[in-house]
């Protein structure tokens, strides 16, 4: 019986030896390199805080700042002061002036599309295209707006092939409301363009995805002027 108990103690014994070894070694590693872990430690909480610190005390003051400095650009911009929204008057900021000081605010960004907008509005288009481009938006309808205006913009400049890419992408947020009046566009450009056949694989596929808008209801009559008929 003796022997038993003096059995069944030794894996505890030998359990608490081995979490000393181990505390042991952990000591002994700190010790040999607690600059190292001390400055990653310093260095997550810097990253985390300077991280809340920047977007409590910069971020948000900022795009603050920037709706305030945008709303006369947006005023000029409703009644089609393209210009004076473009430039402001001297009094109050413009979106190129919106751009520059807060660009990296979601009214900086939007100040882009709205630039991009006034530009094209005045017929700069290479400035126009390059606003819009600087623009993005998770929004896919106001996406596709922007892409679209693009392809628009090139097509003046008569860059035939660069209008139809922006096209389609603006047809591909697949939605009634934009991407049938572009994937037309698309269609259109294409023909323009002299490719027939890229045409009609447009058109039908508006006439599929949408036949219930204006225009996949008019795809029939596009079709048939290029030899396509049921």
């Amino acid at each position: 019986m003796t022997e038993h108990k003096a059995h069944t103690k030794q894996p505890a014994h030998n359990k608490e030896f081995d979490l000393q070894q181990t505390a042991d070694r952990a000591q002994d590693f700190y010790a040999r390199n607690k600059n190292i872990i001390n400055i990653s430690l310093l260095a997550i909480v810097v990253i985390v805080g300077g991280f809340w610190g920047y977007n409590r005390f910069v971020k948000a003051p900022n795009e603050k700042k920037a709706q305030e400095a945008i709303f006369q650009a947006q005023n000029f911009f409703a009644v089609d002061s393209f210009r004076l929204a473009l430039h402001g008057n001297g009094n109050t900021y413009g979106f190129l002036q919106v751009i520059e000081k807060y660009g990296g605010t979601k009214a900086g960004n939007l100040a882009k599309y709205s630039a991009g907008v006034c530009y094209v509005k005045l017929g700069e288009y290479e400035k126009g295209i390059e606003q819009l481009k600087a623009f993005s938006s998770k929004d896919l309808v106001i996406q596709s707006l922007a892409n679209g205006l693009i392809g628009d913009a090139y097509m003046e400049l008569n860059k035939i092939t660069e209008a139809v890419d922006y096209y389609k992408k603006a047809g591909a947020a697949d939605n009634d409301l934009t991407a049938p009046i572009y994937l037309l566009r698309a269609g259109l450009a294409s023909e323009k363009a002299g490719k027939p056949q890229d045409a009609i694989a447009i058109y039908q596929q508006i006439k599929q995805k949408y036949p219930q808008t204006n225009e996949g209801r008019e795809m029939e009559k596009y079709l048939a002027r290029l030899g396509v008929v049921k």
